[in-house]
């Protein structure tokens, strides 16, 4: 290895939502903190690019909710399904309390780019950017920090203890040989651009027919297109042609008849998810934890990853910001994180499986799925209105920050 190794008190693998959200609390909290981010920037599309109520509600208490808002984002308020001709009203954010009704839709990395920004207003924060993690640095059955590659040289980073927050591909699970409990997925998503002209629907809605599925977000002059597919069937998406592709996109969504469909003329525009559903059995180690999608990865029914992942991080915040102080973490505090949020994480999986067994994987099967005539009454129904609104908007137990700050 080349050079001495480094010392900090907190090393976060990963500068994604939850990495960033928990960097910044604790530097925020006098804690020093160092962020390994294996990219040069955090400039990636078809990232979540949803900012919930929860969220919006967080960055109001942590001071900068302005600066947030003058980022360039649309705004969100009802969630709309075309199911077989039949329209469906799924979810009205307006039916939550409070002063955040609606969802920023955001390029994540404009987000990142604020937390980073804000983070760096505190002299114990350090970002080190083309870091990529590779392995951990153990001391017997600890973990005592993480090897890293940075610009062709093997480095080491010494902390008292490791967050691994590197998403659903993550390194560190192998690393500990974590126990993954896989929930399965019937779909993957192909994600790509398609230009908004005026007179448009005005916000995202989604198209179910036999066998396809569509959704499609307003993001001001372009249309985010997800189309799903069943899982592993992209190589024969492809071998059918952009052709037939494009007639299917039209077929589903015809104000795209208008020829703006060219600007797909590459499967290089055209961005796959793997979608995977699983959780760790276990989060934490004696040194480390898990956060974010690299302790439970979503599916993207919802939305909802990134209000989870920012979620965990405020609640390991708030429970380790005093043992960090006190230099004495014990594996036992990194077990409460888990035990505050595996609920919260594993409800949520809990009816994002609902979904895909009851709608998606019979619709990618071929069936006619059409709602019950009672559905749209029942989900007019003010308290039903206000459940789902709830679960989409602000997750299953929402995280508030209430560490005090360093030297209160």
């Amino acid at each position: 290895m080349n050079g001495e190794a480094r010392t900090t008190t907190c090393c976060v693998v990963g500068g994604g939502p939850a990495g960033m959200m928990l960097a910044l609390l604790l530097a925020r909290s006098g804690i020093d903190v160092t962020v390994l981010e294996k990219h040069a920037d955090f400039l990636r599309d078809f990232r979540g690019d949803t900012i919930h109520p929860s969220t919006l509600t967080l960055i109001e208490e942590l001071g900068f909710l302005d600066e947030l808002e003058r980022i360039p984002h649309q705004v969100l308020r009802t969630l709309h399904a075309d199911v077989n001709g039949e329209p469906l009203t799924v979810a009205d954010l307006s039916a939550l309390g409070g002063r955040h009704r609606c969802i920023h839709m955001m390029p994540q990395w404009d987000f990142l780019e604020l937390l980073a920004r804000k983070a760096g207003e505190n002299p114990n924060f350090h970002i080190e950017t083309c870091a990529e993690v590779v392995d951990l640095w153990m001391e017997g059955s600890r973990t005592a920090g993480v090897v890293y590659r940075q610009r062709g040289e093997t480095k080491r980073l010494r902390a008292d203890v490791t967050f691994a927050c590197d998403g659903r591909g993550s390194v560190l699970r192998e690393r500990v040989a974590a126990r993954v409990l896989d929930l399965g997925a019937p779909m993957d998503v192909l994600w790509f651009r398609v230009p908004r002209h005026e007179g448009d629907p005005d916000e995202a809605f989604g198209v179910v027919r036999p066998g396809r599925m569509l959704i499609l977000i307003d993001r001001g002059s372009y249309w985010q297109v997800g189309y799903l597919i069943p899982k592993g069937e992209r190589d024969r998406v492809e071998a059918r042609g952009l052709d037939e592709f494009r007639q299917r996109l039209a077929e589903m969504a015809p104000f795209f008849g208008d020829g703006r469909l060219a600007a797909v003329d590459s499967w290089e525009h055209v961005s796959g998810l793997r979608v995977q559903v699983n959780h760790l059995a276990r989060w934490f180690y004696p040194g480390l934890l898990f956060l974010g999608d690299a302790a439970h990865a979503m599916s993207p029914i919802g939305g909802v990853g990134i209000n989870l992942a920012l979620q965990d991080a405020v609640a390991a915040a708030n429970v380790l910001v005093e043992p960090l102080r006190q230099g004495r973490v014990r594996t036992v505090d990194l077990a409460r994180v888990q035990a505050r949020r595996w609920y919260p994480a594993a409800a949520t999986q809990a009816l994002q499986l609902l979904v895909q067994r009851r709608i998606i994987r019979r619709v990618l099967g071929g069936r006619v799925v059409r709602p019950p005539p009672w559905l749209p009454r029942v989900l007019a129904l003010r308290p039903v209105r206000t459940l789902v609104a709830r679960v989409v908007g602000s997750g299953i137990r929402p995280e508030h920050w209430h560490s005090a700050p360093a030297g209160s």
